[in-house]
């Protein structure tokens, strides 16, 4: 008998303080560390400011919007069982989990530097991802590349 299937409630995010942006609030909700929501704020903030200066840019926000968007992936892979053999087979990835992968690879990749605060590391990602270089985009990629090569699959998917 199939499994009744519900949604999960989603709450709302309020935005940021400083630049009234949803995603920047994820971003400093995936930083925080111990309910620290301030050292978060401040550590994302002046990451903004600084990753702004070496795009040479004047916008903190333009420069994070864009960074993200490079860093959004589209496809990803999911295992599955078919007759006995394991097959990697290509999705769409939609809405909040789309938000969520991102979210979760930026901080990754800018928790991965070592040897130099917070801020810098995300600053670093923020400039990289921006210029569709660095680890996060890295990762973006090399999903997208997986979920192509095996999009033979596809016909397995539900």
């Amino acid at each position: 008998m199939p499994r009744k299937t519900t949604k999960a409630l989603v709450r709302p995010k309020l935005p940021d303080r400083k630049y009234n942006s949803e995603m920047v609030q994820r971003l400093i909700n995936r930083v925080m560390l111990n309910g620290k929501k301030q050292l978060a704020e401040r550590i994302v903030y002046d990451a903004m400011e600084s990753a702004a200066k070496k795009v040479k840019s004047d916008n903190p926000l333009e420069v994070f919007d864009k960074a993200i968007k490079n860093v959004t992936p589209y496809m990803e892979t999911r295992s599955r069982r078919v007759g006995g053999a394991n097959y990697q087979i290509p999705f769409e990835v939609k809405g909040q989990r789309q938000k969520h992968l991102t979210m979760m690879w930026f901080v990754a990749a800018a928790r991965s530097k070592k040897g130099m605060p917070m801020s810098e590391r995300i600053a670093q990602e923020l400039a990289d991802a921006y210029n569709e270089t660095g680890t996060a985009f890295k990762k973006k990629e090399d999903t997208h590349k997986m979920a192509e090569s095996n999009r033979a699959f596809a016909h397995f998917a539900r």
